[in-house]
């Protein structure tokens, strides 16, 4: 490599390292963001080093999953990979994942890479390598501010699929806003999907993103729907419809974790939220779409420990923490139905913040189905970070008399000095990082 790129990596290598052990923050970003400035063209040379193939993994929700699952399937089957497993999804975290997984020599030794990228910088992302794949999660209204209405989205995707011609779509069959972003594209595609309806016993007030045909206006009607628009649609207006699933998902339980079957497989996770159940769709699906035969899924799924503030477990003791992130109103709605199923006594921690990164717009906590909440019996409700103000508003009007702490850690301690048991934590990204290290600090090594 050229010297100037070797500098790149190791400035991002001592820069992470840096931003870790003396300010305790997250140096992913930084390292990135460091390492393109001293070498503009990095990522390029760096990507381009990938033997096989690069997953680009987007989407509003789902998408760390997907793309941690996916990276540890792959390495099951014995390949190198590269992946940027922390969520840092922007170009300086994509860029991140390149160059901390580089070796001491500036070269890089990968099979695969696996990429989780935001959707707004896809377009960005993609002028430095083009993907071989695009995972696409689901399409739902997230950050208004950053992203605009869900048409603007779509659009940005689309320029960017537009930009890599050879790359191959993994979607979900069952959104038919993914669907119509494929169809537009003209783009080979494949389906997943959940074939059969499941009925968990909710009853959810939601906002169905894609309830009208993106072709000719008609109200789309359903078969089945599991939640936000994902099911089995059909347009009455000019037929358009939920494809036929190439990866479909059936026999779905959800007692003692997940377990469904594809194509006559049998799979089981300990995971829980029925949202999950399409991630591992999407990553299996990936997977096979890849030409791989995907023979040691099980084992990877087996293995699989959510990290990074995905329904992560802690323990205090005998004290259970669920940490969990929950950016928009289908994410939160996902996250009260898991809470929903589990019928032990709960208490929850609700934090919402408003920095750049969580979005400045938060007029999304008012399409949320908190009213759920007010049905669980004896629930202690504590709302903190930035605007705890306007959460606390909106609980009252849902009928949820809650506390308000404006400081996470306070709030947790709170609640720990009360006796609470079986406490959710929920926060939005810029909470996360820091509650996550909080819970481990007080958990120490009751933490999986």
């Amino acid at each position: 490599m050229k010297l100037r790129s070797m500098a790149a990596v190791w400035a991002a290598k001592i820069t992470e390292k840096v931003c870790v052990r003396i300010f305790h923050r997250q140096g992913v970003t930084w390292a990135g963001k460091i390492a393109l400035l001293i070498s503009p063209t990095i990522l390029s040379e760096l990507a381009g080093q990938v033997r096989q193939g690069i997953f680009a993994v987007c989407g509003t929700n789902g998408k760390t999953t997907v793309n941690n699952l996916l990276s540890g399937a792959l390495k099951a089957e014995g390949y190198g990979v590269i992946c940027n497993q922390t969520g840092s999804n922007m170009l300086n975290g994509v860029a991140a994942a390149f160059v901390l997984g580089a070796s001491a020599d500036g070269s890089l030794h990968a099979d695969y890479a696996c990429i989780e990228i935001d959707e707004a910088s896809a377009r960005e992302v993609f002028t430095h390598f083009k993907p071989s794949h695009m995972v696409l999660t689901n399409l739902f209204r997230d950050q208004l501010d950053r992203y605009g209405e869900i048409d603007a989205t779509m659009d940005i995707l689309n320029k960017a699929i537009q930009s890599a011609p050879q790359m191959k779509l993994i979607v979900n069959g069952d959104d038919p806003l993914s669907v119509s972003l494929a169809l537009d594209s003209g783009r080979d595609y494949v389906t997943y999907g959940i074939s059969e309806c499941v009925h968990t016993g909710r009853q959810i007030q939601e906002i169905r993103e894609g309830r009208f045909c993106r072709y000719c206006g008609a109200r789309l009607t359903y078969r089945f729907y599991h939640y936000g628009q994902l099911g089995d649609y059909r347009c009455p207006g000019c037929g358009f419809e939920r494809p036929k699933l190439d990866f479909a998902g059936r026999n779905v339980e959800m007692e003692g974790g997940l377990s469904f079957t594809v194509g006559g497989k049998w799979f089981h996770s300990s995971q829980r939220g029925f949202y999950n159940v399409y991630n591992i769709l999407a990553a299996y699906a990936a997977i096979r779409a890849s030409g791989l035969k995907a023979g040691n899924f099980r084992k990877a799924l087996s293995d699989f420990c959510p990290e990074n503030g995905r329904m992560e477990e802690f323990w205090a003791g005998d004290i259970r923490i669920v940490l969990n992130l929950a950016k928009n109103p289908t994410g939160f709605n996902q996250n009260i139905d898991v809470m929903m199923q589990d019928e032990r006594h709960k208490d929850l921690v609700v934090a919402v913040n408003d920095n750049e990164q969580d979005g400045t717009d938060i007029s999304w906590l008012w399409d949320v189905d908190f009213e759920r909440i007010a049905g669980m019996e004896g629930t202690f409700v504590t709302v903190s970070g930035i605007r705890c103000q306007d959460l606390m508003l909106r609980l009252k009007y849902a009928g949820i008399q809650a506390e308000l702490e404006p400081d996470v850690e306070k709030a947790v301690y709170r609640h720990i000095a009360q006796g609470s048991k079986n406490l959710y934590v929920l926060v939005n990204y810029t909470a996360l990082y820091d509650t996550r290290n909080l819970l481990k600090r007080i958990c120490g090594e009751g933490h999986r």
